[in-house]
């Protein structure tokens, strides 16, 4: 390799990446693109060139070459809401949401693939759809929690590498990544018998959802086979404050409830809230278990029992199905199915 750096102050190029390696321009070129016809050793002098140098590629004329923009859209879908910044303002403080960032970028960032936060309702499905066809993105992740939401088949129909949050509709064919939600809900039920509770409720998530629809058949399902036939619920939209309010109606109708499983940990940050300003004692007069194991339940208190799902572990997972979908274009449709756990604290 030749000696590095020469005179002048300016940007390294492609040809001066070439002379300190020792090989041609193509196959400085050949090396950056991820050429597989590269040997092994070559390759290695060539980036141990690119890295002394400082060199870096031009991502538009590599993009020209490679079709690739290495980046991938995180799309995270939600119902139309009345208004914007209450939708926006969810989007960006909802643990949930923070947690799948965190997992997803953990496992691109090696690859150097950049992630870009694309938040939607449904009125902004034709400027997420018009961004996709433009080409900006390499493929998607798509957080989609309603089962009426038509971005999912949408995104299909592009015929553009994605992969989803949750199970599908069995008619759409595309790899997704989720948790055994009925294995989770029924993880709290036992927990809330196992206190002793025979009284249960339950403050469920949205059920035109998979996950809310899931969640409330494992428990109420759970609880029948154990003698529990009748299950007061009321159905929330995985807001703090919805499940406050709703909390507040259940126990209201029900005063005889002593156990309440709350779909997620942010809304029974809610519940637990409106337990204590209605007077009960918390796990005493009232045992509460919720769901996600997020930042959330720490800032209960008491310390919230929750179910867990491993979400950073399953964005990443995500992530990298993705990867194997834009590699392989023509790959099947996969899924992969976590289990959760229970994580014991002070409400239950």
């Amino acid at each position: 390799m030749s000696t590095w750096p020469p005179r002048g102050g300016r940007n390294p190029t492609m040809d001066q990446v070439a002379q300190a390696a020792g090989v041609s321009r193509a196959t400085v070129s050949r090396v950056i693109n991820g050429a597989p016809t590269v040997d092994a050793k070559i390759r290695e002098v060539v980036q141990r060139a690119i890295a002394e140098t400082g060199y870096v590629p031009n991502g538009a004329a590599r993009t020209l070459v490679t079709r690739r923009t290495n980046s991938v859209a995180l799309v995270i879908s939600e119902p139309e809401r009345p208004n914007d910044s209450s939708f926006l303002n969810r989007v960006f403080t909802d643990p949930y949401f923070g947690r799948i960032t965190a997992g997803a970028t953990g496992a691109l960032r090696p690859h150097d693939i950049h992630l870009v936060i694309v938040p939607t309702d449904s009125s902004g499905h034709h400027h997420v759809l018009r961004y996709l066809r433009q080409g900006h993105v390499d493929g998607v992740l798509l957080i989609s929690s309603h089962g009426r939401d038509r971005l999912p088949r949408l995104v299909f129909d592009l015929g553009i590498p994605a992969v989803v949050s949750a199970r599908p509709p069995r008619s759409l064919a595309v790899s997704y990544v989720d948790v055994d939600q009925r294995l989770g809900a029924r993880l709290a039920a036992d927990r809330l018998l196992a206190r002793g509770c025979r009284r249960l409720a339950t403050i469920t998530g949205p059920l035109d959802s998979p996950a809310g629809h899931d969640r409330f058949d494992g428990f109420r399902s759970y609880l029948a086979a154990h003698g529990l036939s009748e299950v007061p619920y009321l159905e929330g939209d995985f807001t703090r404050a919805g499940a406050e309010r709703l909390t507040r109606e259940l126990l209201g109708r029900h005063p005889e409830v002593d156990g309440l499983f709350v779909a997620s940990d942010l809304m029974s940050e809610g519940a637990l809230r409106a337990v204590q300003d209605l007077g009960r004692r918390v796990p005493e007069d009232v045992a509460v278990v919720g769901f996600d194991d997020s930042s959330a339940a720490l800032d209960c208190r008491p310390l919230l029992t929750t179910v867990r799902q491993p979400v950073e572990e399953m964005a990443a997972e995500m992530a990298g199905m993705l990867l194997a979908h834009i590699a392989s274009p023509g790959r099947l449709p996969d899924s992969v199915t976590f289990q959760p756990t229970l994580v014991a604290r002070d409400t239950a």
